[in-house]
């Protein structure tokens, strides 16, 4: 088999740094696929990504794809021909579709019985023939949200195109891409490179850029600026804090990398390090490093696209731009430290919350009231709850949020410090909004999470009370992330509370009317849905949620206990039995009548001995689990409950439920009911039936 090496490359203006990785991955996957799609095989794949460029670069490529048979099939044979032995309509219709005559069609035998067919042999795919279309095709699908246009021409892209590189082996002649001819042309940096680079084979790609001095490959430019980084944070004796986004968005502005380091007055030290760390990396894109308490030096690490003959220069520039965002931090601070946030209350009355909720000072007196009922519930202490929900909103009036909008929460602690409030007061300013992401550390203080707690469920309430909740694409009020966050909370700082008890409540603190009156149930199940994603994470079957969701729970610290142990019980060798069991009672229980009533079970009724044991087995159990569900040891009780298998199957396999003795048949009802009721004290494990 033939093959060749192939190099596409979108030569273009500078993309979007933010966005490059993703660009770059995409145009990869759309090469590749199609060739998958034409069966054209090809060994090692390597993608590219600078900001004047993506490409991807395939070995082995095979010029020609496989021949391929291809099967159509028409009526059943024995309806091919009539009684005369002519074509019948349905036969000749087929070879007409199939654009033969009738006598080439053949009989072919199929799991249906014979049909007549036709069978093809149609050419495979040409590399060369069909390369235009794959890279038009790979451009067209690649993820860009806003396209432009630029001269006269009526071609988008997320930027001007200049340039397109499409060799398969030496061949480059392969139509217009972008409205561009393709050629072996490319070329290199932007300031240390002139002129166009002409290719020779594909293979000498990654090499002849890198003497343009442009390292395109995406991941080997990323490697470079960390070990830059690292090396120029090693001089100084300190630690460079290396934010991953951050990373990849440098990676995306430089195609030759060189780290320099620089400095700022130490007197910017005063100012929240989150602030001067937000300036830098947000504004500058600046590396900030740290000494081995983690504290924050004034130092910064820079990574320039050309490699100065004076070093000192582009150092002094950056530092001179970096001096008045620091300069203009600190006076925010300053002024911000004039005036207390208690005294800021009042201003939120001007900041609209939703339109039909009210403004933020409403909100506020909602969460004061809420956080402290939450607290209480959590045996926090109230008034420190209250307070934190005080003065919560109250930095987003401040010069600093103004400014640094990620600053949120973060300002607010270092100004209620500075007001002399309690300490888990200022620190609840900062972690109500903790978790921010998924991963990210929870509110470490009681008082914090009964405020986040709050924050939260008040804006879920009253979003879905005013009839405006999420859909598939919009959530503007990030209600999923906030039923994520109270769940996490919840859970994982085993705060047992009743999630529909603390939805009403946070319905309570809005005015009468107002909301739905099927809000908090509306929620509640919305809420919990969420759970769904959390145990695909942990490979937990959907089934097992399902079983627990069954009993209507409505504690989110209960649930996760009870899912664990579902989960555990279903591995056991009893389970599909037992599983299968409690299926069948719930099928023979819901064909009685609606309302009717169970009683307890009669010893004097129970004549089989296999309903003896059963009967035997609940009550010597009983004791047992009852202690285990006491202590919330569902795993416990569930597992005491497996020993149930023998005598189960035992009763199925000898006893008829249906006995025309009303009393028997009425206490055997009793028997299963009270089997059912047994289980469902933990989930409704019918549901884990022929699961595995």
């Amino acid at each position: 088999m033939s093959t060749e090496t192939l190099l596409v490359e979108l030569g273009t203006e500078e993309l979007p740094p933010k966005n490059l990785k993703t660009l770059g991955l995409a145009f990869r996957d759309g090469i590749v696929d199609g060739l998958a799609q034409r069966q054209l095989a090809h060994g090692e794949v390597q993608w590219f990504a600078s900001p004047r460029r993506l490409a991807v670069l395939i070995r082995e490529v095979a010029l020609q794809a496989p021949d391929q048979t291809v099967e159509a099939l028409g009526p059943p044979a024995d309806r091919a021909r009539d009684d005369a032995g002519e074509w019948t309509p349905a036969a000749v219709g087929f070879a007409r579709k199939q654009g033969v005559d009738p006598a080439q069609l053949e009989t072919i035998d199929t799991p249906k019985g014979p049909r007549l067919g036709l069978r093809q042999t149609r050419a495979g795919a040409s590399a060369g023939d069909s390369l235009n279309t794959i890279i038009n095709d790979s451009v067209h699908a690649l993820p860009i949200a806003k396209r432009m246009r630029w001269g006269a021409s009526r071609v988008e892209f997320v930027r001007p195109v200049h340039w397109v590189v499409a060799m398969l082996g030496e061949h480059c002649d392969h139509g217009e891409v972008l409205g561009l001819p393709t050629g072996n042309t490319t070329r290199g940096h932007r300031f240390h490179s002139s002129g166009e680079i002409r290719l020779a084979r594909p293979e000498d790609y990654p090499g002849a850029l890198a003497e343009a001095k442009v390292v395109a490959d995406f991941a080997q430019r990323r490697a470079m600026i960390r070990e830059q980084v690292e090396t120029e944070a090693s001089a100084l004796k300190a630690t460079a804090v290396i934010d991953e986004d951050l990373l990849d968005e440098v990676t995306g502005l430089v195609e030759w990398p060189v780290a320099l380091t620089g400095a700022f007055e130490e007197r910017f030290l005063a100012v929240p390090a989150e602030a001067l760390v937000s300036s830098m990396k947000e504004h500058q894109k600046y590396f900030h490093v740290v000494d081995g308490e983690g504290q924050l030096l004034p130092h910064f690490i820079t990574v320039s696209n050309i490699e100065s003959e004076d070093p000192v220069q582009v150092i002094d520039g950056n530092e001179r731009v970096i001096r008045p965002r620091l300069a203009d931090a600190a006076f925010f601070f300053d002024t911000d430290k004039k005036t207390s946030l208690e005294s800021r209350v009042a201003q939120l009355d001007k900041i609209v919350f939703q339109q039909k909720l009210g403004t933020l000072l409403e909100k506020t007196r909602r969460l004061e009231r809420l956080a402290a009922g939450l607290a209480q519930l959590i045996g926090s202490n109230p008034e420190h709850a209250a307070r934190a929900a005080l003065l919560s909103k109250t930095d987003l009036v401040t010069e600093m949020v103004l400014e640094f909008p990620d600053m949120q929460g973060i300002a607010g602690a270092y100004y209620a410090a500075h007001d002399g409030e309690q300490a888990e007061v200022a620190a609840a300013q900062a972690q109500q909004y903790w978790p921010r992401f998924a991963g990210d550390r929870l509110p470490e203080s009681a008082t914090a999470a009964a405020l986040g707690l709050a924050d939260r469920l008040d804006t879920l309430v009253g979003i879905f009370g005013i009839g405006q909740p999420p859909t598939g694409s919009k959530d503007p009020f990030a209600l999923r992330r906030a039923s994520l966050s109270v769940l996490r909370i919840l859970v994982e700082k085993e705060l047992d509370l009743d999630l529909r008890q603390c939805l009403a409540l946070a319905a309570e603190q809005y005015p009468a009317g107002l909301l739905a009156d099927d809000t908090g149930e509306q929620v509640l199940t919305y809420m919990l849905e969420r759970f769904r994603a959390w145990y695909e994470e942990e490979a937990i079957p959907v089934e097992v949620f399902r079983a627990v969701s069954a009993t209507d729970p409505s504690r989110p610290l209960d649930i996760q206990r009870r899912v664990h142990a579902v989960h555990a019980f279903g591995r056991l060798p009893e389970a599909q039995a037992l599983a299968a069991a409690n299926k069948r009672v719930a099928n023979i229980l819901g064909k009685l009548e609606v309302g009717h009533s169970f009683g307890e079970v009669s010893a004097d009724l129970l004549r089989e001995p296999q309903e003896k044991e059963l009967a035997e087995a609940l009550q010597a159990l009983g004791t047992e689990s009852a202690g285990h569900l006491d202590r919330g040891a569902y795993t416990e009780a569930l597992a005491s409950l497996a020993a149930l298998r023998s005598p189960v199957d035992a009763f199925f396999d000898g006893v008829m439920v249906n006995t025309e003795d009303a009393a028997l048949r009425d206490n055997r009802l009793n028997l299963l009911n009270a089997l059912r009721d047994r289980f469902l004290q933990v989930a409704d494990i019918s549901q884990l039936a022929g699961t595995k």
